[in-house]
């Protein structure tokens, strides 16, 4: 398949859920495992529309594995894909150098874009893989029976968060990011529904907070609900919040107020069948950035922004 193709594909698809009223991010596990985030062979995940399409596969077939890799990539584990499975397409993005005359007649260096698609299979797709590619046993929900606001039971999440140097003040009935004074502001959490309500928000909101110019200047252009730009990074923050919280373990919950963002993200992908992929590439990108802050990432906390 064209990659011009499997971009028409992969946002028709997306329009179709979401013309159903449903999110199609909000469901990050694969199979009925836990939430997980797709990998690479190696365990490097997978990122932008590339999450939200081998979720979709993993969900359509089942898949508890986050692993995929390539029939060649099989082949030099020793391995071999499964007779009469098929591969799902994925997309590989990279920008080429080129020389290009422009209108004076001087030959200048420009940076093109381009999309390749190439095929991928599943780690369950496939026979004789190495033992560290067995399929893990389903995940409890994350909260099975008893208090649904256990709280201490989320510690390594709290710490995730905490880790991250944005002012998060909790008060009122708002959640929003303020650029003006460099803040995040949220209800008290025991007014949350549950958990991955609270999670999800601190989330959505945390990703607005890396927009922001000393940070990964991402800006669209419109600051109004009703704008292009405003859907845009609305969008963003929505997918980022999914690939946050499957990153760290927990199922996103639905916002109440979805409906009039669906009708504005609608609007946004009919007019340009690339929107979500750059959507979803500036949502990587965010969770990248958070993910700086984290213990697990030593020696990059120092180059990252400390407030």
């Amino acid at each position: 398949m064209k990659s011009q193709d499997l971009c028409e594909q992969i946002t028709a698809s997306i329009i179709a859920e979401l013309e159903k009223g449903v999110m199609p991010w909000t469901k990050p596990w694969a199979g009925s495992g836990g939430p997980v985030m797709p990998r690479r062979h190696a365990g490097a995940r997978y990122r932008g529309i590339n999450v939200l399409i081998l979720w979709g596969a993993a969900e359509a077939a089942g898949y508890r594995s986050p692993h995929w890799m390539t029939f060649k990539q099989a082949l030099e584990y020793g391995a071999c894909v499964k007779k009469g499975e098929k591969s799902t397409q994925i997309v590989f993005a990279n920008k080429v150098m080129r020389s290009k005359v422009n209108d004076t007649g001087e030959t200048v260096e420009k940076n093109f874009s381009f999309l390749k698609a190439y095929s991928v299979f599943n780690a369950e797709q496939i026979d004789k893989l190495p033992g560290r590619f067995a399929v893990p046993a389903p995940a409890p929900a994350t909260v099975a029976g008893g208090d649904p606001k256990d709280w201490e039971a989320y510690a390594p999440s709290f710490a995730w968060f905490e880790a991250i140097p944005a002012e998060v003040i909790h008060r009122g009935e708002r959640a929003v990011f303020i650029p003006s004074q460099n803040r995040i502001e949220l209800p008290p959490r025991d007014v949350f529904f549950s958990p991955e309500a609270y999670f999800s928000t601190r989330a959505h909101e945390t990703i607005h907070w890396t927009k922001t110019e000393k940070r990964l200047n991402r800006d669209f252009g419109a600051a109004r609900f009703g704008d292009e730009g405003y859907a845009m990074e609305e969008l963003v923050a929505e997918l980022g919040a999914a690939f946050t919280m499957a990153e760290i373990g927990h199922q996103p919950a639905i916002r109440e107020d979805h409906a009039p963002y669906i009708a504005e993200w609608l609007k946004v992908l009919k007019r340009d069948n690339k929107a979500i992929l750059t959507a979803a590439a500036k949502a990587s990108d965010a969770l990248d950035y958070l993910e700086w802050f984290q213990p697990s990432a030593s020696g990059q906390q120092a180059e990252a922004e400390a407030a």
